[in-house]
């Protein structure tokens, strides 16, 4: 591969197939390289250390396993319906891609836990769409009017991370697990209404 044209996303996706093939704690910037069919330093010179490649990895991972959920979040429903379309499309984002290839999952699991700073923001950004319902909720009276969405859609996210948590993954096999999220979102959103 010409090394002037290779680009950040053709790096990335070797990397993946790379932290694939050898998993996170054998795979090296030079195994990247040699995928590529370059030097290690034409893949430094679009990432600076091992460490921002893998984090840059896991953050690519991350944004496409959740990128329906913007969408789901803006969505035409009411509050209360969006809330839990929201939830359920996390869930189910989460639980493919845990069930489709174990492996993968492991292999993220492990980077999403070196990455404390992308973790964090990413997080917040979830939070922030949980948020948006939330205030929009209590905008049309679904809602109480008490309550900072923020802290509110916090609790939820934290009340659901059975759900979502990497941790809770063998859960998510189980043939029930829908159903009992099903049956925390009803409870959430009794917990969230108003009068």
């Amino acid at each position: 591969m010409a090394e002037a044209a290779l680009s950040s996303e053709q790096i990335l996706a070797t990397a993946e197939d790379v932290l694939r093939r050898f998993g996170p704690a054998k795979a090296t910037v030079v195994d990247v390289a040699r995928a590529l069919g370059v030097s290690h330093g034409t893949v430094y010179r679009h990432f600076p250390s091992k460490a921002a490649l893998r984090e840059a990895v896991t953050g690519r991972w991350l944004d496409r396993a959740h990128a329906a959920l913007p969408a789901v979040a803006t969505g035409p429903q009411l509050p209360d319906r969006r809330l839990r379309l929201w939830l359920e499309t996390l869930f189910e984002a989460k639980q493919h891609k845990a069930l489709d290839d174990p492996e993968l999952f492991a292999t993220y699991t492990v980077l999403v836990g070196e990455s404390s700073a992308l973790i964090a923001e990413h997080l917040a950004e979830l939070e922030a769409q949980l948020a948006a319902i939330v205030a929009e909720g209590q905008d049309v009276g679904l809602f109480a009017a008490e309550g900072d969405p923020l802290v509110l859609a916090h609790a939820v996210f934290q009340a659901t991370a059975h759900f979502h948590d990497p941790v809770y993954a063998p859960y998510w096999a189980e043939p029930d697990a829908a159903k009992d999220l099903g049956a925390l979102i009803d409870l959430l959103l009794r917990g969230l209404a108003r009068g």
